[in-house]
């Protein structure tokens, strides 16, 4: 009885072994959690991180409290035939954005297939909902680059740097009413890559001016100005010589102003 019992246990193990280097040989295909900087020591799979990997997480520096806004985890490099991520925030929340190849676990994100790369790049986007109350959030992530042999052997992964978000308080002015009749549209694409096109709607002529500022509030170009008829206008907008990142759009009239923001990636 003794004996079998040893020969039990034997197998017990080597099942186990098999099983756990199973799911590492799969790469983990529906994504896992709890591998970032935040709380976890990243892919335990694929060895250390490795700096042919390149991981960035792509967003604004600042959110008003409450306020939802877009960041994008892009990766490049190692043998990129497809890519994952793992995405957790320190404060606020975490939420998929439709068609961005992640879903949700508990208040962390990661990929439901590993993605394939668009112009040398893989890029998950997704939404961050900032806290009720001001301070500072830190968003953590990592990429996955795989060669998708059907093994683990040979790729590779980094931890993208950490990304530090002000979460400030909405100002107490009040804001002017959107005069009937006045619409800045999203743009389309959203994302883009290099250009997309900005669509505004004047209720009468008026004098006004359309920018985009970067993810810093610096402006990169001035779009129209001047005295503008009323009705619906369409502006190109081309990004060739910028930088992947998120960009703002501001139109301001006589009486009112908007700002809406897009994601560049390339």
């Amino acid at each position: 009885m003794k004996a079998i019992r040893k020969t039990t246990i034997v197998v017990s193990t080597v099942g186990l072994l098999t099983l756990g280097y199973a799911l590492c040989a799969r790469g983990f295909s529906g994504g896992i959690t709890g591998a970032t900087q935040l709380n976890g020591g990243g892919c335990a799979c694929h060895g250390a991180p490795s700096a042919n990997v390149n991981v960035s997480i792509i967003g604004p520096d600042t959110v008003r409290v409450g306020a939802t806004a877009t960041y994008a985890v892009r990766i490049t490099g190692g043998p990129l035939v497809r890519a994952g991520t793992n995405i957790a925030t320190s404060l606020g929340a975490l939420d998929v954005v439709p068609g961005s190849g992640l879903r949700k676990v508990g208040n962390e994100l990661t990929h439901s297939a590993p993605k394939a790369p668009t112009n040398n790049a893989v890029t998950f986007e997704f939404a961050f909902v900032a806290p009720a109350t001001p301070g500072t959030a830190t968003l953590y992530a990592n990429g996955n680059s795989v060669n998708l042999n059907g093994s683990s052997g040979g790729d590779q992964w980094n931890f993208a740097p950490n990304k530090t978000v002000a979460i400030v308080a909405t100002s107490s002015a009040p804001k002017p009413m959107r005069p009937d009749g006045f619409d800045l549209a999203q743009n389309f694409p959203n994302p883009f890559n290099p250009s997309t096109t900005i669509q505004f709607t004047l209720p009468q002529d008026d004098v006004i001016r359309l920018a985009v500022f970067d993810a810093n509030g610096r402006e990169v170009q001035t779009l129209a100005s001047g005295r503008t008829s009323k009705g619906t206008h369409r502006v190109q907008f081309d990004a060739t010589n910028l930088a992947s990142g998120v960009y703002f759009y501001r139109l301001e009239t006589s009486a009112y102003s908007e700002t809406k923001q897009m994601l560049l990636v390339k």
